[in-house]
């Protein structure tokens, strides 16, 4: 029970996942930390939001005492993959309408290969709410034929007609010269001022076409849909008293953005959830001295991976989302449909499989006793006993394992002529195996050693199946966290706000004209500090951190090379150079010195320093763990083993045994051989 403190003001932090949101109340006086976990309500996703801050108030909090809310959702994520956004028109140059329908003339890598049924993505805004723009911009930036206004306008007055709801620009080389999108932007204001609007020059002015394109469509797409969800999260908030102007949503980057700026942008947060478990991961690693790790964020619905390597979360610039590309710079996590609502099933051929669909939040696993009817992982959990019926969720839910125990020998284990625990067993298997896959794509496949990290493991479900993964891959040690059924909403404490900007300009690097490079680089400082200064910031609570991408000439892809802080100096480019080669040779397991190499584009990140909620670490108190209700600094336990506590249940396998750090983190190995 929270304990309010007078005077003390609280930051709340909240991760909506498939089927619980995560809070994590801070009393900034007393650095104490508080969690809870409610059912996500997937049909109003805010009210899970308000039913979490509720049980704060409710104990005595006043809700001017919350100083600072930070979010990290799944609204814009769901929409994509549900596909339930707003009706969306596209703006293209003459004659290029095709790009967007012909996408990238392939159909991916591995088993699409060879699906005989594959089907291209649906088109976000197909062609019935396409329409072309008389203009158009040369490779130079140079305007060849200006933007025809007549033509613009009855273009806007269709869109108009067929009932769009939003609207994205997206004409050929507005990444060197805008000014067409920009007087696009201007008739639309004029002539359909209602119609959200989506630029390519402000949410991605860079090159290669398609892609640029993809990713403002799906902006365009998503943002009257999280726009709407913000403003009615932030109305409910100011209902309950909460006045604080410091809400922000967690971004795909790692980094937090106010309610305003993620509206306008709200492709930058698709992968929001996720980034929080890896700040939160980077925190805490830091804190253990750990510099190598690979997080793992097992929920109800999904299962995210990462790695942070030297202390650096690994970035891409290209995802994808439900088959769709995205390039936006993110955290690069490896997402996988597994958790403890994963439905396991033989099929009509007797093969038995487990996923990927899931129970979710409603109706959930078949020992919930909500309406459940399919056996899922949390049930085998509970058939197997590493689940205690009565203290699950802190006793908050109890668990029918009756039930479960029926319906998994009925619907599993008959069929394939198991016994209950055998089968149970095989769920458990069969899952762990999904993850594992995972953890190597984002690991050994890219040519780092899996003995030199340390598995980070939370979430809901996670520290119940990370020993067992663990041992498999043979990975040496493990972390569990103090909470780690909340940490992704723990990671949101640690996060400052952080915007990307990137120009590209392709020209050779050897002989690069630095006046101009670092006057380009100069309207992204100047950009970033208006932006920063907006939302309130000082110049002392900004930081800046400048790289360009990379790649040999002729390449078709590129790599994110760290630069000094512009202006670039005539040293600087054989730096550049050496740190291109070694990541490439780390990515790709080779170099090509003597080959020329080309500059693609130009980013800047810009930090808005957030104070960051301290985690203190704890003197033992000197009792046994035999004596002790709650583990301490010091403690030690040897597998077997089953630990609970409210948000989550930890198994420590036969061969490991665990001890409890002074920021009360558990830390896996296996056992010394006597």
């Amino acid at each position: 029970m929270l304990q309010p403190t007078a005077m003390a003001k609280y930051r709340v932090t909240v991760d909506t996942g498939g089927t619980f949101s995560d809070f994590v109340f801070f009393n900034e006086q007393t650095g104490e930390i508080t969690i809870t976990k409610v059912p996500s309500t997937p049909k109003e996703p805010f009210q899970a939001v308000l039913n979490g801050a509720k049980e704060l108030l409710d104990q005595g909090v006043k809700p001017a005492d919350i100083s600072f809310f930070s979010h990290g959702t799944t609204v814009g994520t769901n929409t994509l993959l549900e596909e339930k956004g707003a009706r969306t028109g596209l703006l293209v140059t003459e004659g290029f309408r095709g790009i967007y329908e012909v996408m990238e003339q392939t159909r991916g890598y591995g088993p699409a290969t060879y699906d005989l049924f594959f089907e291209k993505p649906r088109l976000l805004a197909p062609p019935y709410y396409t329409e072309e723009i008389p203009e158009r911009v040369d490779f130079r930036g140079e305007v060849l034929r200006p933007i025809d206004v007549e033509s613009s306008l009855q273009a806007v007055r269709n869109l108009k007609k067929k009932g769009v709801e939003s609207i994205a620009v997206c004409f050929l080389f507005s990444f060197l010269n805008p000014d067409h999108e920009l007087k696009m932007k201007e008739i639309v204001e004029q002539e359909f001022p209602e119609a959200n609007l989506s630029l390519s020059c402000e949410v991605l002015p860079q090159i290669r076409e398609f892609y640029r394109m993809s990713t403002t469509v799906m902006n365009a797409y998503i943002a009257p849909v999280v726009g709407r969800y913000l403003g009615r999260l932030e109305a409910r908030l100011r209902e309950m008293g909460v006045t604080t102007p410091k809400l922000y949503i967690m971004q795909s980057n790692g980094g937090v953005s106010t309610f305003q700026s993620a509206a306008k942008k709200p492709v930058a947060t698709v992968l929001s959830g996720p980034a929080g478990g890896v700040m939160a991961s980077l925190g805490i690693s830091q804190r253990a001295g750990l510099k190598n790790i690979i997080t793992f964020d097992m929920g109800g619905t999904s299962c995210d991976v990462a790695l942070i390597h030297q202390g650096t979360p690994v970035i891409t610039t290209q995802g994808r989302i439900s088959q769709r590309p995205i390039s936006l710079p993110m955290l690069d996590i490896h997402t996988v449909s597994a958790g403890g609502g994963t439905i396991a099933r033989v099929d009509a051929v007797g093969g038995f499989q487990v996923g990927p669909d899931s129970a979710g939040a409603d109706p959930g696993p078949i020992c919930y006793d909500q309406g459940g009817a399919e056996t899922t992982v949390t049930d085998a959990n509970l058939v197997l006993g590493v689940l205690h019926p009565d203290k699950f969720l802190g006793g908050r839910l109890k668990l029918n394992k009756a039930k479960a125990e029926k319906l998994v020998g009925e619907k599993i284990a008959r069929p394939l002529g198991l016994g209950l625990l055998e089968a149970a067993d095989g769920v458990v298997r069969i899952i762990n195996v999904k993850m594992e896959e995972a953890i190597k794509a984002v690991s050994s496949q890219r040519g780092y050693d899996i003995r030199d990290f340390t598995l980070v493991a939370f979430g809901g479900a996670g520290p119940m199946h990370a020993g067992r993964i663990a041992l498999d891959l043979g990975i040496p040690s493990l972390l569990i966290p103090y909470t780690p059924g909340v940490t992704s909403a723990l990671g949101l404490l640690m996060s400052d706000v952080k915007h990307d900007y990137v120009r590209s300009k392709l020209v050779p690097l050897q002989g690069l004209d630095l006046d101009e490079i670092n006057h380009l680089f100069s309207q992204l400082i100047e950009q970033a500090r208006a932006d920063l200064v907006a939302e309130g910031f000082s110049d002392g609570e900004m930081a800046l951190q400048p790289f360009v991408d990379l790649r040999y000439a002729g390449q078709g892809y590129e790599l994110t090379v760290t630069a000094p802080m512009p202006p670039l100096k005539a040293e600087d480019l054989g730096l550049l150079r050496q740190r291109f080669d070694s990541q490439h040779e780390q990515a790709h397991g080779h170099k090509a010195e003597a080959e020329p190499v080309e500059l693609v584009s130009l980013r800047l990140v810009s930090i808005g320093l957030v104070p960051q909620a301290q985690l203190f670490q704890v003197a033992p108190t000197g009792r046994s763990v035999e004596a002790a209700d709650l583990l301490e600094p010091g403690h030690s336990i040897v597998g077997p083993a089953v630990i609970e506590q409210m948000d989550t249940t930890t198994v420590i396998q036969p061969e490991q045994e665990a001890t409890v750090d002074s920021y009360r983190n558990l830390i896996v190995k296996v056992k010394e051989r006597q």
